[in-house]
């Protein structure tokens, strides 16, 4: 029987190079972000102009804002996209770290809008922190769990990410900023099952869950009025239900082919903020069911090009870090079309690419470009 050669140091060196052999990025993935931007703002400059007129006198208001933010997160995009992805892991503790005293920030030195402090201002621009806190929670969720391995399977490991969950949904709630909350809940969730966290813990974790949940609404007015209303909109129809209602209008009289592009008439101030939450509902009065379909098909073909990008990526982190990103996207996509159809009670989630947004955009950018640059990599000998 013949031993094996002991591999020297510069074997292993090589070993380790093959596995991250660079491939070029993934131009399929890459132009379906483009299309996705490209519609989104096209999406904008037409719903928002009768809005933008008459609040603000001037109908390119929210264009001309988005535009120069969607300049910024091509860049910011560019510099993920080149920027070694495994350095990530060494600055995934400071990240969250970071993330989490700008939550603090919000609550001390946030701008009050509506009675929400979500953004912290500077100049004439503002940001919000719980955009990178959904980014620095997937960063260190997916450098955590690269290192856990099989221990994810054990409740009492399981329950120190559901600890640092709580933290960050509690930060979230006092701002409030509800249905953040959700998204970065189910967010995680799935990266915890991706990991190999047993689905028993979270069956019975629901309970618990469902409960708080109830709680939350009840004991804030607005969310309560929010459910009641989502059970009949049409009992309270110039009130708490004339969005939806507005929004249903929008979306019926679409028809199959819709209105034509910038025909929309439920975006002459029938839709609240029409450019914002509610934009798929002119995507659909515009465009009609044809155009709303096509849209959902490209969302499907960005999350399959990424998932793919995550099977295919050469280590644990690399791929739960895009499972991450592109579980964020799904999330927002199904809720947001869920709110604007009267799936589930109204509340506040932007449509990726397409809801006008600053800083929303721009973090979003950066995560493709994260994803991108791990597709460049790919487990194959060189």
């Amino acid at each position: 029987m013949t031993r094996q050669p002991i591999p020297t140091p510069g074997a292993t060196k090589q070993l380790n190079k093959s596995r991250l052999a660079k491939t070029g990025f993934d131009y399929g993935f890459l132009l379906t972000v483009i299309v996705l931007l490209a519609l989104g703002l096209l999406m904008v400059f037409s719903s928002s102009y009768p809005y933008a007129y008459y609040y603000f006198n001037d109908g390119l208001y929210f264009i001309k804002r988005q535009l120069i933010w969607a300049a910024l997160g091509a860049v910011a995009m560019a510099f993920t996209a080149n920027f070694d992805y495994r350095k990530y892991k060494k600055y995934a503790f400071p990240i969250l770290a970071v993330s989490f005293f700008l939550l603090i920030a919000v609550l001390l030195i946030g701008t009050d809008i509506k009675g929400a402090k979500r953004w912290i201002g500077f100049g004439g621009l503002s940001f919000q922190p719980s955009e990178i806190a959904k980014i620095g929670l997937i960063i260190y969720f997916a450098a955590s769990l690269a290192q856990a391995k099989e221990r994810i399977k054990e409740f009492k490991y399981l329950c120190r990410y559901l600890l640092i969950m709580l933290i960050f949904m509690g930060l979230l709630l006092l701002e409030p900023h509800f249905s953040i909350c959700i998204i970065i809940g189910m967010t995680l969730v799935i990266m915890l099952l991706v990991a190999g966290a047993r689905i028993r813990y979270f069956a019975l974790l629901s309970i618990p869950a469902i409960f708080a949940g109830i709680m939350v609404v009840v004991l804030e007015p607005y969310r309560l009025k929010r459910l009641i209303t989502f059970t009949d909109p049409f009992s309270d129809a110039l009130g708490a239900g004339w969005q939806i209602i507005q929004s249903l209008y929008a979306i019926g009289s679409g028809g199959l082919f819709g209105l034509g592009f910038g025909n929309s008439r439920q975006k002459f101030l029938y839709v609240s903020e029409p450019q914002n939450d509610f934009i798929f509902s002119i995507i659909c009065e515009e465009l009609g069911l044809i155009g709303a379909i096509a849209i959902l098909v490209i969302f499907a073909i960005l999350l399959w090009r990424g998932m793919k990008i995550a099977v295919h990526a050469p280590d644990t982190f690399g791929s739960l870090l895009v499972t991450g990103i592109i579980a964020l996207v799904g999330v927002q996509v199904v809720l947001n079309i869920a709110v604007v159809t009267s799936s589930i009670p109204t509340t506040g989630i932007p449509l990726p690419f397409f809801s006008a947004g600053g800083s929303s955009l721009l973090f979003l950018m950066a995560a493709m470009g994260i994803i991108l640059n791990v597709s460049k990599y790919e487990k194959k000998s060189i």
